[in-house]
């Protein structure tokens, strides 16, 4: 089936912009892209896109979507805190949990634009369901191309790990798991929707050994590696410890850096760190509204960028993740040209004693003074910073309505007369009903340990 898309304002992945330009699609392909009206297509459903604008489809790096069930829990802690809280209430999740968060969260993806999407999830309680199927099929419902990366931990607190022990795996039971993932569902075809990852949750979670097993497993089955890096100035202090090396330094030595491979999170690095990733064109998912919900830290984006531009790996690969803790804060698949929204501070930060640009404030931006307005009011004289005397009006304007002690709602609207509306942040329609069903049983079968 062949759909034309005309007077849209276009742009592409390129840069280049179409004001009033066409698409056409044929089938899963987009098969042309320019100015002005489509060539002509026999038989094609054409679709007036006057006021619209096309854009390629964004695509979310890194993303824990059972998550969503667990909104507004252990809203104060580092991530540390944050993990201890919520391990003993995800260990009883099941696959209807999993489904309807996992619905809610690529819904609300692609309600922003977002048309590829990677899930990490890392948690398998026993007998609680097939709980990678149930977001696979919550993604084949909703036409989003996904990127499941079928996650593990096999260090539970009696090994030194952060999770208790009920809800980590034995190294055999995963690596037979995820083998049994890939060959299921993985679809390695141009256009595919479905790709497999394996993913290991982080270096603390899990064990040295079942790091290079997976690595081996996914070479050997063609997919991608994926797993947390330096999220936190936590994580390397436990990894220098036991490792005695960064994070970072201790992927590199059991061959985790490399083209097949993406990190998130990536906050802690140390310049040896970034070169490192850049010469080995190891992606980085960055995720900063997860930073900030947490208070890890800010990635240093720009570092990253220019050390693989300075290598010429022009696809040295830094995503834009959304990792949702309790609305923590969206990353797998390349952006290659994704940039930082503002500079992170890293390069003023570091100063010129080479200091550790880690560990320093960011500077705090500079406040613009603000002018005061000196306007005139018809017959009221000059108001002085914009203020109106009470009943006055500016020349031209209605006069705004000014509600008494006794006034309903009726009378507060604006100087034009329209109601104010209050702004609406939760996902509508089914999808929104379906994660917070999940929310609520989540509570239901969590009640005994939260």
């Amino acid at each position: 089936m062949t759909i034309v898309i005309e007077n849209a304002h276009v742009v592409t992945v390129s840069g280049d912009e179409h004001p009033g330009g066409h698409l056409v699609v044929d089938g899963d392909r987009i098969t042309a892209v320019g100015p002005g009206p489509a060539p002509a297509a026999e038989g094609a459903e054409r679709i007036d896109g006057t006021g619209c604008l096309a854009t390629p489809g964004l695509i979310n790096t890194h993303h824990h979507l059972y998550q969503w069930a667990s909104q507004g829990l252990a809203t104060d802690g580092t991530l540390f805190e944050w993990l201890t809280t919520l391990y003993e209430p995800w260990s009883k999740m099941d696959a209807e949990v999993v489904a309807g968060a996992a619905t809610a969260g690529l819904g609300w993806l692609a309600k922003s634009g977002c048309t590829t999407a990677s899930d990490h999830h890392y948690l398998f309680p026993s007998g609680r369901g097939d709980l990678l199927a149930a977001e696979i099929d919550a993604a084949r419902e909703l036409g989003v191309r996904f990127h499941p990366c079928r996650g593990s931990m096999d260090r539970g607190r009696s090994d030194g790990g952060l999770p208790p022990d009920e809800v980590v795996e034995d190294i055999d039971t995963i690596l037979a798991e995820t083998e049994a993932a890939i060959d299921r569902y993985h679809d390695p075809s141009p256009g595919s929707m479905l790709r497999v990852a394996v993913a290991p949750c982080s270096p603390f979670t899990v064990t040295r050994d079942l790091l290079v097993r997976s690595a081996e497993l996914a070479r050997a089955k063609g997919v991608r590696l994926h797993t947390h890096l330096a999220e936190t100035l936590d994580e390397e202090e436990h990894t220098r410890g036991r490792f005695g090396m960064t994070p970072a330094e201790y992927l590199d030595s059991i061959g985790w850096l490399g083209p097949d491979v993406w990190l998130a999170h990536c906050v802690h690095l140390h310049d040896s760190d970034i070169e490192r990733l850049a010469e080995t064109r190891t992606g980085t998912a960055h995720c900063p509204s997860s930073n900030a919900r947490l208070g890890a830290g800010t990635a240093r984006v720009s570092h990253l960028l220019r050390a693989a531009r300075d290598r010429r790996a022009r696809r040295g690969r830094v995503g834009v993740g959304r990792a949702r803790p309790a609305r923590r804060g969206t990353a797998a698949g390349d952006l290659p040209a994704a940039r930082p929204v503002r500079a992170d501070g890293a390069d003023r930060a570091a100063g010129a004693d080479g200091g550790d640009p880690r560990r320093r404030p960011l500077p705090r931006p500079r406040r613009r003074a603000r002018r005061p307005r000196n306007r005139q009011a018809r017959g009221r004289g000059a108001v002085a910073g914009g203020r109106l005397p009470r009943g006055g009006r500016r020349p031209g304007r209605r006069p705004g309505v000014r509600p008494g002690p006794a006034a309903g709602a009726a009378a507060r609207r604006r100087p034009h007369g329209r109601r104010r509306r209050r702004p609406r942040h939760r996902p509508a329609g089914r999808g929104g009903r379906r994660g917070a069903d999940a929310h609520r049983r989540l509570m239901r079968l969590a009640e005994g340990v939260l």
